[in-house]
């Protein structure tokens, strides 16, 4: 399985192109998924990734109105991305402006998908994720174990 793994800062092009790493690209190649992500960021995956999101959303019921906003969320906002001949793929006008990526961007690689971030807004997370007394509590209750037994 594929991972997206690093960190990369690019620039967008005034058409809202954005090159994106060669070593993302070749995952891509069929087509992927962009929408809102949950943290003033976009999310990217793999429209195989993205189908198993969609089912599991989908399993919510209708009546529930968190259920409803998640959905709201993530396919409002969506759009399929394919890299063109330069591999570059064009971020939706609505979302650049959304989310301020207007010159440079920061492309996350966060396993089965990767993010878009504009850099004021990942440099202020990186400062958060940096603070390892937080990160000792936040992470405490997640089973962080690396053995497969």
């Amino acid at each position: 399985m594929f991972m997206f793994l690093g960190q990369y800062r690019h620039t967008i092009d005034p058409k809202g192109r954005l090159t994106v790493p060669a070593r993302f690209r070749e995952v891509l190649d069929e087509g992927a998924i962009i929408t809102r992500g949950f943290d003033r960021n976009l999310m990217v995956m793999t429209e195989a990734s993205f189908s198993v999101m969609t089912n599991q959303v989908s399993t919510n019921s209708i009546t529930d109105p968190t259920a409803r906003d998640l959905k709201r969320l993530l396919f409002s906002g969506a759009d399929r991305v394919t890299p063109d001949g330069n591999g570059r793929i064009l971020i939706p006008s609505f979302l650049r402006e959304q989310f301020n990526l207007d010159g440079e961007a920061v492309l996350v690689g966060v396993g089965d998908y990767f993010e878009i971030w504009a850099p004021d807004e990942w440099d202020q997370r990186m400062n958060i994720l940096q603070d390892t007394d937080a990160n000792a509590q936040r992470f405490a209750g997640l089973d962080l174990s690396t053995s497969q037994e």
